[in-house]
Order: structure tokens, then C-alpha cells, then sequence
């Protein structure tokens, strides 16, 4: 069963849930809850956000059990997102220089866990660190990964690239993006708000669901045209090369607050016995 939002509702499920699952619940602008103690702060500056549409059931082939792919207008969608990672630090201590400071490609789709929420799942996450990409999938389980990455921008067009090096070395990518206006933040249309209002991030450790929760600001979002991209990360993540036209956006950036993971466990329903997930 997949999830979808409708651009002209809100978020269905389709098919009958089992009694007493959980509603999925709607995409927020805003974050939908306070990272109160963050084990991480970083700023995602100078970010391009290129997603392709996916057949459901590809995507769903990638996903441990319990997520399930989120789908808007009846299509998974697969971003590759470059950026710069800027500032990285624990609570507390100041950024280490330029171990703090680098550029980053993931590649991401959309799920639900079992309690209905809405979160980012990452295929991929290729830094030019290797300190942070070790520390990173250990604390988090991530699949990060150590590659060679440039990004630099001349007039109104961006430039990333990137060469994996560490693990299963190769995997490459060369996106140049042209960023255009400002986008009102009333002119957003829904695919714009299900690609970007995310606040939580899920993995698995050991094969048990892990969920962390992320805070920030609204995207101060601008509009985008990807001028040349070639790119294998998808690929090596799995997944067959994207088709079709890709959804673009840009923003300078947002300052991040990152929860720590914990495990989505199981609590018993008051109401009615059953057993429900936390």
C-alpha cells in the first residue's frame, strides 16, 4: 500500500488500512516538532533540489520493511540534491574549520513509517570528508559515502560535481544549474512543499527502523533549470537512470537542528488493546 498527496487535498491512503492504523499525516510547512536537544547543527547552503518522477514499486524495492514509498500524483519521486554542508558541530563546541565546511550530493525519496509520519530516505549521501562520512554512518546508519566534489558557481549558474571514492568507488556526477527568481512562498504549489517540508529522516540499524527528527526554517526557495546533468549515483544506488523531465528548485540555504535517532518501537492502544507504533 503507498501514499499519495493530492495537489488539490490532502494526503490519502489508498486501499482500506488495517483497523486501528495510523492516518498519514498532512505535509507541513512548518516543522512539525521541536528538536529541543540536537545532537547536530549545520547550515545546507547554495542547495539544488532535482527530482524525477519513479515508478512506486522500483523505489518500494529499495525500502526496508516498515517504511513505505510516499507518492504525489501517483508517482515515487527521486531527488539527487548537491549543496554545501556548512559549519557542521556538536551543541556546544565550535565548527572544526574546514572538516566542518563541504560539499554534499544525496540522493533521497520519501516514505512513511509506521505511524503515519512523512520522512526522507536517503540512497546515497556522497561528502568530500572523510572523517564526517565515517562518523555519520555510525551515528546515524547512513549510507555515506567519501568522494572527490567541487561546487562552484559563475553568474546565475551553479556547478556541482562529484567522484566517489570510498565504498565501491566510481559513481560520479556533473549537474550545472541555472537558478532564476525568488519564489513567493504563497506561489508554492503542492509538489513544491511534498519535495522540501520534510522533518524527519529514517534508516535501520540491525534491521530495526530508526527515525531522527530535523528542524528548520521554511526554504527560501527560488526557481530552477537544470542545464546539463549527468549523473550514475542513481544508478549505483539501485535504481534505474531518471526519464523525463526533472522538478528544480534552489535555495541559498537554511540553518539545521538534527535530533538524535531512536528506535520506532511499539506502545499498546488505551482505547481499544491493539498494539500501535511510537
Amino acid at each position: 500500500m503507498t501514499t499519495t498527496t493530492s495537489p488539490h487535498a490532502g494526503p490519502t491512503v489508498h486501499g482500506s488500512p488495517p483497523a486501528g492504523e495510523l492516518d498519514v499525516e498532512p505535509v507541513s510547512v512548518a516543522a512539525t516538532s521541536r528538536v529541543r536537544r540536537p545532537v547536530m547543527l549545520q547550515g545546507w547552503r547554495d542547495l539544488a533540489s532535482i527530482h524525477w518522477r519513479y515508478d512506486p514499486a522500483v523505489v518500494q524495492a529499495l525500502l526496508p520493511a516498515p517504511y513505505r514509498v510516499d507518492t504525489f500524483d501517483g508517482a515515487a519521486w527521486v531527488g539527487v540534491i548537491p549543496f554545501r554542508m556548512e559549519r557542521v558541530r556538536i551543541p556546544g563546541l565550535p565548527p572544526l574549520g574546514p572538516l566542518s565546511t563541504f560539499p554534499e550530493t544525496n540522493v533521497r525519496t520519501y516514505v512513511v513509517d509506521r505511524r503515519g509520519r512523512r520522512g526522507v530516505w536517503f540512497a546515497s549521501l556522497d561528502v568530500s570528508r572523510l572523517l564526517p562520512a565515517l562518523v555519520a554512518r555510525t551515528a546515524y546508519q547512513l549510507p555515506y559515502a567519501w568522494s572527490s566534489m567541487s561546487l562552484a558557481r559563475e553568474g546565475d549558474e551553479v556547478r556541482y560535481r562529484s567522484r566517489r571514492r570510498w565504498p565501491r568507488g566510481g559513481a560520479t556526477s556533473d549537474l550545472r544549474v541555472r537558478v532564476g527568481e525568488a519564489i513567493d512562498p504563497g506561489s508554492l504549489g503542492a509538489l513544491d512543499h511534498f519535495l522540501t517540508a520534510r522533518w524527519a529522516l529514517g534508516s535501520t540499524l540491525l534491521g530495526r527502523p530508526l527515525w531522527a527528527a530535523v528542524e528548520h526554517g521554511p526554504w527560501p526557495l527560488h526557481r530552477a533549470a537544470l542545464v546539463d546533468g549527468d549523473e550514475t549515483l542513481t544508478r549505483a544506488a539501485g535504481l534505474p537512470p531518471p526519464g523525463g523531465p526533472p522538478h528544480v528548485l534552489w535555495s541559498p540555504g537554511v540553518e539545521v537542528r538534527v535530533g538524535a535517532p531512536h528506535a520506532i518501537g511499539e506502545r499498546r492502544s488505551r482505547r481499544c488493546g491493539t498494539r500501535r507504533n511510537k
